[in-house]
């Protein structure tokens, strides 16, 4: 019989409540609890799912009755939680990054690679439509050699509401931007299998206004100076790509994309709303065809509005954020939430079923420890980087996932009870 899944959320604040109806309605779910260190945000998580409240992480990591722990702390608490509820025995999800350090990146792996335990970020960068457009593209054989990539994550400082966090808050908010790479990192080598960074060099914008939350001496828990750092990264596949982390920029919606994703038989590129894919011409070599491929990665209801005069400022205000795209695989999806609006463009459904699925199935999420790691330690180094004026430095890889154990197709189209 397989083992059904008894999960306690820890961390209620404003990102979880978009996960916790998911996994509720998920087949493979038996159970969901929640957990904070303030109580009165757990009683209204408590209210609002009619879920019942566990006293601290150590009970829920202590219980048998929970076999799986959700992390939505902030971002620069997720690694040591992680280690702690995989030594208690415990399957993990984890909202980004995987951890800050590098050292507890590989901790996580060596106690996945050991005790077989599921361990799955919901990076949602892996499932954008512009992702899957490439990585089908790839896996195709239309664009040839990857050559060059561009992703960004541009998040200005002031959309994001830290002041819940208590009157310290600055001193969190300026962690380092390439502390959290992994939704720029994961739509390149997410859309190329295998693929890991060998070098990186960097360079930060030391920020000049809000020297409150960015600077030294202090200012933040890290000392980091940086609002905005952009990285390049030599690939192992000899490819380059250049990804950027930006905190205080003057852009909002859509705020992760790929811009350009060349390859040496097919390139695609990305601008606001609209998406465009070329290719040579195999009747004629020296002829590249060139199409509009926007209706493909869209929701409908944005393809709709895009040449609309106010289009780009509803694009810009986040129109569809809930919503999925004709290119994203929704069939795979259980029946149970397939149309349920969610965040980041559609991507949380795929994202919860790969990881109820990885447990129940003993195969690897397509977001595994090894996938997560390749997302998330070029970041790391990149940072390293920056402070010495962009050195080039050497990228640690954790390598493969063990040869026997079977990674989850995330293209693959039979929902929970069919296969």
């Amino acid at each position: 019989m397989q083992e059904r899944i008894r999960i306690c959320f820890i961390g209620c604040g404003a990102f979880c409540k978009h996960f916790v109806p998911l996994f509720q309605k998920h087949p493979d779910v038996e159970s969901v609890s929640v957990c904070d260190l303030i109580p009165e945000r757990a009683t209204a998580y408590a209210e609002k799912f009619q879920v019942p409240i566990i006293s601290s992480f150590e009970e829920a990591i202590r219980r048998r009755d929970i076999n799986s722990i959700g992390i939505f702390t902030q971002r620069h608490l997720h690694g040591p939680l992680v280690i702690a509820a995989l030594k208690a025995g415990k399957h993990v999800y984890s909202a980004v990054p995987c951890a800050s350090r590098i050292d507890e990146i590989a901790e996580i792996e060596a106690l996945v690679r050991r005790t077989r335990l599921t361990y799955s970020m919901g990076e949602t960068g892996y499932y954008r439509s512009a992702t899957i457009f490439c990585r089908r593209q790839m896996a195709a054989g239309h664009m040839g050699d990857f050559v060059y990539g561009e992703a960004q994550y541009n998040h200005d400082q002031r959309h994001f509401d830290y002041t819940r966090n208590g009157p310290e808050w600055r001193r969190v908010a300026g962690i380092p931007p390439m502390f959290y790479p992994t939704h720029s990192t994961s739509m390149i080598l997410g859309a190329l299998p295998g693929v890991f960074a060998r070098k990186v060099a960097a360079f930060g914008y030391r920020e000049r206004y809000r020297t409150d939350i960015f600077g030294v001496n202090g200012v933040n828990l890290w000392d980091n100076p940086f609002s905005n750092t952009a990285m390049l990264l030599q690939l192992s596949n000899g490819g380059v790509a250049r990804i950027s982390e930006n905190r205080c920029v003057a852009i909002t919606g859509p705020n992760t994309y790929i811009s350009q994703f060349y390859g040496s038989e097919g390139c695609y590129e990305f601008a606001v709303a609209h998406h465009y894919f070329a290719n040579w011409d195999p009747d004629n070599p020296k002829k590249l065809r060139m199409r509009e491929v926007t209706k493909e990665l869209l929701p409908p209801s944005v393809y709709e509005i895009i040449n609309a005069p106010d289009g780009p400022q509803k694009i810009s205000d986040g129109a569809g954020f809930g919503e999925s795209s004709p290119i994203q695989p929704i069939g795979r999806i259980p029946e149970s939430f397939r149309y349920d609006r969610n965040g980041h463009n559609g991507t949380h459904h795929f994202l919860v079923d790969d990881f109820c699925r990885a447990v129940t199935t003993g195969r690897l999420s397509p977001t595994n420890i090894w996938a997560s790691a390749r997302f998330n330690i070029p970041g790391l180094v990149a940072h390293q980087s920056a402070l010495k004026d962009g050195e080039l430095m050497d990228v640690p890889d954790l390598g493969d996932p063990p040869a026997d154990w079977e990674v989850l197709d995330p293209e693959r189209d039979t929902p929970v009870g069919e296969d």
